[in-house]
């Protein structure tokens, strides 16, 4: 099994500010989340993407510096039980550690704000090991459009992706990272699906017809992301599968379903979202609870190729092919000055910067000046 969205990296900062040595934070022992290793071990977990999230609010402040605390908490949870996990980048990666019977454990972003609209940000969270990313989280960035503004809780900034979006999205094709859908605009989503040259996945959403929330997946895009190889991944949060605080597992099973109906097996996965929400459906309170979510599939007449599909083979599939994707030189067109938000931003490399190297500012310079010619 290999699911797609765990947030255990967000409630080991809320909890424990990231100090994995605390007795409380024993990933053993863990309590109150819906995510520990022996919940793990139960839930026949094989790999996980572990989510370095860092809330709308570090975006234009210190958004670059805590999701690098985020990606460094999944690399030490690695060190820390090399027995239970193993930190990979790559598919084959994930094959190697299921033989070695590790849970392979990947890290993905959630949310284009943690690269500051910086190119160059991105490809060093890629060396990091970062091998997808969510284009928004709940706020615009200043190249992409969130899916509160297909509500009327905030305007459209882009109209989908701008321009420096678009080139977001194609450096990540040629670096080999995943493009996230889960959490943009429907705008966002169709931009996305015209011009990228690999296959897209949501990581954890579900089916707009079941559940009318826009966090969810029209059927028109349904449609597109099977006809280009995607990637639904179904959301566990009952609000996205209910559209009411309760939900149960057979709701969720009413996804799986919808999606392979209509994209086909190869484009439905198991996006999960725990620890990242406050309500998940009865019968699947916790990461151990997934072998009754593929028994109740079994039940629904899925046969064995549909449910491995689902279950790894559909992710592995889409990673090995975005993978594939012929390398092209880096992108090097940086966003413009006006488009980026804060006040708090340096000019360097723009126009209308003044800054020389080695020369001092003329505040210092004339009167240093002035002292020396005494």
């Amino acid at each position: 099994l290999l699911p797609r969205h765990n947030d255990l990296p967000w409630q080991l900062l809320r909890k424990f500010n990231n100090q994995l040595a605390m007795a409380e934070a024993n990933l053993t022992l863990l309590e109150g989340t819906h995510t520990s290793i022996p919940k793990l071990r139960s839930g026949h977990v094989g790999g996980q993407f572990w989510a370095a999230y860092v809330p709308c609010d570090t975006q234009n402040k210190d958004a670059v510096r805590r999701t690098l605390e985020q990606i460094d908490v999944i690399h030490r949870m690695c060190l820390m039980y090399p027995q239970d996990f193993t930190c990979v980048s790559s598919s084959a990666g994930v094959r190697e550690a299921w033989q070695a019977g590790r849970v392979a454990s990947l890290i993905g972003i959630e949310g284009g704000h943690s690269i500051d609209s910086s190119l160059g940000a991105l490809r060093m969270f890629y060396r990091l090991g970062v091998r997808y990313m969510t284009l928004t989280h709940s706020c615009n960035t200043p190249w992409a459009d969130n899916w509160l503004v297909d509500t009327e809780q905030e305007q459209a900034v882009h109209n989908g992706l701008s321009v420096f979006g678009k080139r977001v999205v194609l450096e990540m094709n040629r670096l080999g990272m995943i493009v996230d859908l889960a959490h943009v605009s429907v705008k966002t989503m169709t931009d996305v699906l015209e011009i990228s040259k690999a296959p897209v996945i949501f990581s954890h959403s579900s089916a707009y017809a079941l559940c009318p929330h826009r966090r969810n997946v029209p059927d028109d895009v349904l449609r597109v992301v099977g006809q280009k190889r995607g990637l639904v991944m179904v959301n566990f949060y009952n609000d996205y599968v209910s559209c009411n605080q309760n939900a149960n597992l057979s709701q969720v099973a009413d996804h799986l379903d919808y999606v392979k109906k209509l994209s086909g097996y190869q484009a439905v996965g198991f996006g999960g979202d725990y620890d990242g929400v406050p309500r998940v459906p009865q019968g699947l309170e916790d990461v151990s609870k997934y072998p009754e979510l593929v028994a109740e599939l079994l039940r629904r007449n899925w046969n064995e190729t549909e449910v491995r599909a689902a279950l790894a083979e559909n992710l592995l599939r889409v990673f090995k092919e975005v993978e594939d994707v012929s390398e092209m030189p880096p992108a090097e067109i940086p966003i413009t000055f006006e488009e980026l938000g804060g006040e708090c931003r340096t000019r360097y490399g723009y126009p209308g910067s003044a800054s020389v190297p080695g020369l001092l500012p003329a505040t210092l310079a004339v009167p240093l000046l002035r002292a020396l010619l005494q």
